[in-house]
């Protein structure tokens, strides 16, 4: 009874004595935030606006295409990056119960049994020919987490884990806003393909109508070649968009996790959300919400911990070793108490001269650190930067597709004025040709400004850390 307290007390010491953890405790550096996005106009419409953002929707409520819905589901159930990433969290959940396991005491056990036989001639006959022998063993050692070494390993694993998986949410972010954008600009090349193809169709019978008049001497073959230029400047588009569109798919594929093939699109134009349902709220929520700056800042955390596993080696280790078990060559007194045996120690390890080893990486830990207080506060400011950015090219964007509205407007009436010129005889026929080509020109770029205004309101929902909910 007396050895039971005696361990019961050496338990309750070693629980003790392990309960010192040194390394400086985390707190999360000082980051300013502005108050307001900078061309942020939506922030100033109402107090809904300043608390809202675009990033508290889920992408399913933001992209309304459903044929985009269907491939960004399909890309989150099977894009490789997407479960490289999961796979990547199963790894470190791992390397954390490894890492725990350090702390608490390992214990093994074990039998054995043996048996010979001796010729009855070597002993005489009054000695038995063959002997029996075996016992149970079980060893266990401990190294008592005095200083916190093992629990700050553990606690970086642990950041770590966390920086892991906010790594994934970054991925699936990355993943929905790269089918939305992939989508998009697939669409545009349709568009781009569709407008060459109405474009070379009303060549080819402005070409016929000018060889007719060529053939009674209304026009000349000048005018002819003219028409045929047109025509052959078309053409020379269509295989080029043709080629990026294929290569559009290929890429969406990928992205899919797919082999190559066809893309299935939704008929009609992209259904985008308001603009005034995509405010960007309270510069200070980013931090929450962009899924980069959370596993930064998880980052941040491991290295601080890792300051601690680096000054708990300067002190003393403490570890506590037993053995127990039983030995017997009568196998029906292995579980007798006289067959019994044990023993027990404690050990000391003070380092004393490691050639400078211990201060260097203590020192590396505390720099370690600083660069991840420095990339942390670096993936603040490049979030605030992507937001800013991301509001001015909506801005500028919408801009620009407006005045090409215009121009593509006015295009088209200066080629109406220029062939009744031309039929009337009031002009030659380069006229109509450079308004023709100016008019082609004016729908490829129209084409182009919807895409970047449509793929602005993708960028600003990035920017603000959508997409991983």
């Amino acid at each position: 009874m007396k050895r039971l307290n005696l361990a019961g007390y050496a338990f309750a010491a070693a629980i003790v004595l392990s309960g010192c953890t040194v390394g400086p405790r985390y707190q999360r550096p000082a980051v300013t935030a502005p108050p307001v996005y900078r061309d942020a106009p939506l922030a100033s419409t109402g107090a809904s606006a300043a608390t809202a953002s675009v990033e508290d929707l889920k992408w399913s409520e933001v992209f309304k295409d459903e044929q985009l819905k269907k491939l960004i589901e399909e890309a989150l159930a099977k894009n490789f990056d997407v479960r490289i990433a999961a796979r990547r969290v199963l790894e470190q959940q791992a390397q954390v119960g490894m890492t725990r396991s350090k702390s608490l005491p390992s214990v093994s056990g074990g039998g054995a049994y043996s048996a010979i036989g001796i010729p009855t001639e070597a002993l005489g006959d009054n000695y038995a020919s063959t002997f029996h022998g075996g016992g149970f063993t079980a060893a266990g050692s401990w190294n008592l987490d005095f200083w916190g070494l093992y629990r700050r390993q553990t606690e970086a694993a642990r950041a770590e884990l966390l920086a892991t998986e906010w790594g994934r949410r970054a991925t699936l972010s990355s993943v929905v806003i790269n089918v939305a954008a992939s989508y998009i600009q697939m669409r545009t090349l349709d568009a781009k393909l569709e407008i060459t193809r109405k474009t070379l169709d009303s060549r080819r019978e402005s070409l016929r109508l000018i060889n007719r008049r060529e053939q009674v001497g209304s026009a000349t073959m000048s005018d002819v070649h003219q028409s045929e230029q047109l025509l052959y400047a078309a053409e020379a588009a269509q295989p080029s968009l043709e080629r990026d569109i294929r290569e559009q798919e290929n890429g969406i594929s990928l992205l899919l996790g797919r082999n190559p093939g066809p893309i299935p699109r939704s008929k009609g134009s992209i259904e985008q959300p308001d603009p005034h349902e995509v405010p960007p709220g309270i510069p200070s929520q980013l931090l929450e919400r962009r899924p980069d700056i959370q596993k930064a800042e998880a980052q941040l955390v491991a290295a601080n911990a890792r300051i601690g596993v680096a000054r708990a080696q300067f002190f003393p280790q403490i570890s506590i070793t037993g053995l127990g078990g039983t030995s017997t060559s009568q196998m029906n007194k292995l579980f007798n108490s006289d067959a019994s045996f044990w023993f027990g120690s404690a050990s000391v390890s003070q380092p004393l001269f490691e050639g400078g080893k211990l201060r260097s990486n203590l020192r590396m830990a505390e720099e370690t650190k600083q660069e991840m207080v420095l990339a942390y506060q670096q993936a603040i400011a490049s979030a605030f930067r992507d937001v800013s950015n991301a509001l001015i090219t909506y801005q500028k964007s919408k801009e620009n597709r407006i005045a090409q509205e215009k121009e593509t407007v006015a295009a088209d009436k200066s080629v109406q004025l220029a062939h009744i010129r031309y039929d009337n005889g009031g002009s030659s026929y380069l006229e109509v040709l450079t308004n023709d080509t100016n008019l082609f020109s004016a729908e490829l770029n129209l084409a182009d400004a919807q895409q970047q205004e449509a793929l602005s309101l993708v960028q600003l929902y990035g920017a603000l850390g959508g997409g991983w909910k």
